[in-house]
């Protein structure tokens, strides 16, 4: 019996076309709105113009990707207020998603090494992120309580708590360092969870498929009840909420 040739998969190869278009954009969206931001964080004393940068950066990608997100529970955000976001993290989609549909201003904390790379660490600053220095204990203490001060003045973050993406979709351990924060700060915490984006590109992947993204907000929870001594109290209580989230009906909602 005469063997046939394996016949090519149209789906896998339209599969890997988008990808790479995809990645192209995504690196030269990267180098353009990255160097716009730059160049707006001279002028810019809040950051807020930044951040509007960056969301036009995420909705860009998204764009290009043909991925929608719609928002679950948009009541439970204030955006007169400051809050600490917390999220599950499945995905490096995850970021342009909260950037694109997220109707908040809000900032990332990051490293202390970032801020000192030339212009770009302007860039970080100007854009209002926080700075953590996690060189030693000491340094961590006192950069997290710098960001309780930054937070208490009126800036919003968006963290995960895990720490990293998870490997298989699943809530992986939280770090505690987010609610050493709330509770210096004094902020409430609103539980967030991201659905789809695991689809879309789960961590070890590197070919992107379309997926719908929702993005459930839960409650707020108030910090002001914990202090250092009860933050895993405040851990459990936000875990419990974003597990909930996680598991929350995907319809209705309201697309971005």
């Amino acid at each position: 019996m005469k063997a046939t040739a394996a016949q090519p998969n149209g789906n896998g190869i339209l599969a890997f076309l988008h990808t790479i278009i995809i990645y192209v954009w995504t690196i030269v969206s990267t180098f353009v709105f990255g160097c716009t931001a730059v160049l707006v964080s001279f002028f810019s004393k809040t950051g807020n113009s930044v951040h509007h940068v960056a969301r036009m950066w995420g909705r860009s990608i998204l764009l290009i990707s043909g991925i929608k997100v719609r928002i679950i529970g948009l009541e439970h955000i204030d955006p007169s207020r400051s809050a600490i976001y917390m999220s599950n993290h499945q995905s490096n989609f995850d970021i342009p998603v909260f950037f694109s549909a997220l109707p908040v201003q809000f900032r990332w904390l990051a490293k202390a090494e970032l801020f000192r790379i030339p212009i770009f660490g302007q860039g970080m600053r100007g854009a209002g992120y926080i700075s953590i220095d996690r060189s030693d204990r000491k340094s961590a203490m006192k950069s997290l309580a710098h960001a309780a001060e930054s937070i208490r003045n009126g800036k919003s973050v968006l963290l995960f708590p895990e720490g990293t993406r998870s490997a298989d979709g699943t809530l992986l351990p939280f770090k505690s360092g987010g609610f050493i924060l709330a509770v210096d700060a004094g902020v409430p915490i609103v539980p967030m969870a991201v659905q789809g984006t695991f689809h879309i590109m789960p961590k070890h992947r590197k070919l992107i498929r379309r997926h719908s993204v929702t993005i459930v907000v839960h409650p707020p929870i108030d910090a002001t009840a914990y202090n250092r001594n009860t933050k895993n109290d405040l851990l459990a209580h936000v875990r419990s909420s974003i597990l909930e989230a996680m598991s929350a009906e995907s319809d209705g909602g309201e697309r971005a």
